[in-house]
């Protein structure tokens, strides 16, 4: 086995070549295309709707669903779908079920538009639901389908489909909004659903430490599946962690506070300032796209050279720091040449320390119970930051831009010092097989 310091760049990239390293950037990309479409991208047909700032920032709190998934990840986790699950196993059939519902949802989003709030947001709630859904599975299929040694590159793979996805559900949308309006884009996006339910059909269910339990309609079967599926993963965590699981939880739910409280006043932000959907789409969705994913690649290579913590705390840093120069940039004239700066630097961060982030929470993971544990964690990276969110437009309202990036700015504070607390702590290094 090679270590960090004996093996090679061009060993290091090639892992990037694997098939299921591969399969990772294309449900990468079925993960990503619905976030933006409930968040951002969202903010931006309800901001041309004429729907208040205020009202903008509580369609965050759509977004908490991802951060509770835990709550029936340890169905996705053990309970099988009858015959879609006998067919293409347990993974591969959430997967599937996940996608289609997400289709579903965008098509009723287009039914309603800012016209009916109520409708809208129920159709958003759909879309979401399935898509925290999809997550659990592939997440439990990221982890499942390589070696630990592999997961860097897995992350690295994955945010790049995501971040494609993105790039089509930011940019791709904007554009189709400008040209043939909301509707057809959204439409659009729900036949891209197509991606991921095609990957599904041609990949291979990953082997797992155990089956599905079974869940029987009684008192003593559902007491059984309860204490095996959903007991069982937390118990796990704790006992394998002890005192300092408390303080790694907590580090997973301040991770991304800096990052996720400002997210849903992006859009509004730029279009405030007076950049068109054509400014945002090339500088913020396009050029910004591949500013993230070079942040991606060479997190991915760092976390195999250095192992997790260090890529950790300079993605933690970094995050923080980029609200100040969105604070900045509120102060100034609507110039392009600011908008390029700001962004290059906000999404070489967001890349990086996603793929660290990533990474660290699969080696967290016990693989007898992969699905709801690593649901636990995504869902406690996500929540505060959500439920914060949900004020955003009123802090913007009261204050302005250029106080509520400050703000953002300074939530990122904690993160920077667990992790730095948690560096001292005896973590899973990173290696690559010969």
């Amino acid at each position: 086995m090679a270590t960090a310091d004996t093996i090679t760049w061009i060993d290091t990239f090639l892992i990037y070549t694997r098939p299921r390293v591969v399969a990772m950037a294309f449900l990468g990309f079925s993960a990503g295309l619905p976030f933006l479409l409930v968040f951002s991208t969202l903010t931006a047909w309800l901001t041309e709707g004429n729907v208040s700032r205020s009202t903008i920032g509580f369609f965050a709190w759509v977004g908490i669903t991802y951060s509770i998934k835990v709550l029936w990840a340890p169905v996705i986790d053990s309970v099988g779908i009858g015959a879609l699950t006998a067919r293409l196993g347990q993974r591969r059939s959430w997967m599937l079920l996940g996608q289609i519902g997400i289709a579903l949802g965008l098509v009723l989003m287009t039914m309603a538009g800012p016209g009916s709030l109520l409708l809208l947001s129920l159709s958003a709630l759909l879309v979401a639901f399935s898509s925290a859904t999809q997550d659990v599975a592939i997440d439990a299929y990221r982890i499942e389908a390589a070696i630990p040694e592999f997961q860097g590159a897995m992350s690295a793979s994955y945010v790049f489909g995501y971040r494609v996805a993105l790039l089509v559900a930011g940019a791709g949308a904007l554009y189709l909004a400008e040209y043939l309006g909301w509707v057809m884009a959204y439409l659009a996006m729900a036949a891209l659903m197509l991606v991921g339910m095609v990957t599904v059909a041609l990949i291979d269910e990953p082997e797992t430490e155990r089956g599905a339990t079974p869940l029987t309609l009684s008192v003593s079967g559902v007491k059984s599946w309860f204490q095996a599926a959903v007991i069982g993963p937390f118990v796990d965590f704790f006992l394998r962690n002890g005192r300092t699981a408390i303080i790694i939880l907590v580090f997973i739910g301040v991770f991304r506070l800096s990052d996720i409280a400002m997210g849903i006043m992006a859009n509004p932000f730029y279009l405030d300032l007076g950049y068109s959907k054509t400014d945002i789409a090339n500088v913020a969705k396009v050029f910004g796209f591949f500013m993230s994913i070079a942040g991606s690649f060479i997190c991915g290579a760092l976390v195999v050279k250095w192992g997790l913590m260090r890529p950790l705390l300079i993605g933690a840093v970094a995050v923080a720091a980029t609200n100040l120069l969105f604070a900045a940039l509120a102060t100034q004239e609507p110039k392009i040449s600011y908008l390029v700066v700001v962004i290059s630097a906000d999404n070489v961060s967001g890349g990086f320390a996603a793929t660290a982030f990533i990474a660290y929470l699969s080696s967290l993971t016990n693989k007898a119970y992969t699905a709801t544990q690593y649901a636990l964690f995504s869902s406690l990276m996500t929540l505060p930051g959500k439920f914060l969110s949900g004020f955003s437009g009123i802090v913007v309202d009261r204050f302005g831009y250029f106080e509520f990036f400050v703000v953002a700015a300074c939530l990122g504070i904690p993160a920077i010092l667990l992790v730095l607390y948690l560096a001292r702590l005896k973590h899973p290094s990173q290696t690559v097989s010969d």
